[in-house]
């Protein structure tokens, strides 16, 4: 198996576990013999569980002698609540370590450097691109700017509504399209939505597996906004946990959950417009549907944007068709 190819299967193996290694990243990892054949794959267990290297090795057992070791993210350096991932690919007999991130951690960075010290041959940067901008997206940006990452996530018609005339918006894109953002909220640490979201919709946000059932991990759900909320509303029922903040300030929000990597915004127009005005969504992902709405309800409200000179400038780093449906990812520009 090429490396391309083994870091390909290393980031399937990250991207189940996402959302389920907090605080730790979600890492995945492939195990190849001495003849390039797969011989064990693993990823990044629950918090004081071990790495996805660990768990490789641990597969692979004695076909990982004289082996390479396929990572997501350079092998750890440190001693936290398990042991440097270093010392077991060197206990293990690996020949190669080929990874596609460097650590941005100052505290477990240096896994490289200590590999090749130890007479390991060491392949940086393979597919980084892939999962610098896939499973690791969050949590590099939180090593690097100590604040969460926060996407803005909507659906909408083809012409920019987010409801018809009569208010209804059920359903705007297709099952396939809903599955998907099922998937994404049961990877999240918070989904936040205004209060005006709350009394028109009633959502329950959360995430739920095709049949209905609800999803193993669930997301904080979080309600922002000055208006009080019925006790009986959905977002506060016993499905999982609710946080409520009296403040319409992106800023507060987002202070207020900065112990977390990955948050999701659903609210409304009127929450989307003041999260883009005050400048801290890193992506938006635009469910679209091929459908003509037309009528008043859009789905942002005012940006701030006066003239063209002016618009909020973004670029695409992902178009993806998801049944009927595209979704678009943009970053800023």
């Amino acid at each position: 198996m090429s490396f391309d190819a083994a870091m390909r299967l290393a980031i399937e193996q990250a991207e189940l576990v996402k959302g389920g290694t907090y605080p730790n990243p979600p890492v995945g990892a492939v195990i190849l013999d001495q003849g390039g054949e797969i011989a064990g794959v693993g990823a990044t267990e629950p918090t004081g569980g071990p790495h996805a290297e660990v768990v490789a090795l641990r597969r692979a057992g004695a076909r990982a002698a004289g082996g390479t070791a396929v990572v997501t993210l350079e092998p750890c350096n440190h001693h936290g609540r398990t042991p440097p991932c270093v010392d077991a690919l060197v206990a293990a007999g690996i020949s190669t370590v080929v990874y596609a991130v460097n650590d941005p951690n100052a505290v477990a960075a240096g896994g490289a450097t200590r590999l090749a010290e130890s007479g390991l041959k060491v392949v940086a940067g393979v597919l980084a691109d892939e999962v610098a901008g896939g499973p690791l997206r969050e949590w590099v940006h939180k090593q690097r700017t100590g604040a969460p990452h926060v996407t803005w996530k909507f659906a909408t018609s083809v012409d920019g509504r987010s409801a018809a005339a009569d208010g209804s918006s059920q359903w705007i894109t297709s099952e396939a399209a809903r599955a998907d953002v099922h998937r994404r909220r049961g990877a999240c640490d918070a989904i936040v939505v205004g209060t005006g979201t709350v009394f028109i919709d009633d959502p329950k946000l959360t995430a739920r597996l095709p049949d209905g059932s609800l999803a193993e991990r669930q997301p904080l759900r979080v309600v922002v906004g000055e208006r009080e909320i019925s006790s009986d509303a959905n977002v506060l029922n016993d499905d999982t946990r609710t946080m409520v903040i009296r403040t319409r300030d992106p800023h507060e929000v987002i202070k207020s959950l900065s112990d977390r990597t990955d948050i999701l915004i659903e609210g409304g127009p009127t929450l989307a417009g003041a999260f883009l005005r005050a400048g801290v969504i890193d992506r938006i992902l635009a469910y679209v549907a091929p459908i003509l709405l037309g009528g008043p309800i859009t789905a942002i409200d005012d940006v701030g944007v006066l003239s063209i000179a002016h618009a909020q400038r973004w670029r695409f780093d992902g178009i993806e068709p998801i049944g009927p449906d595209v979704l678009l990812s943009l970053v800023p520009k």
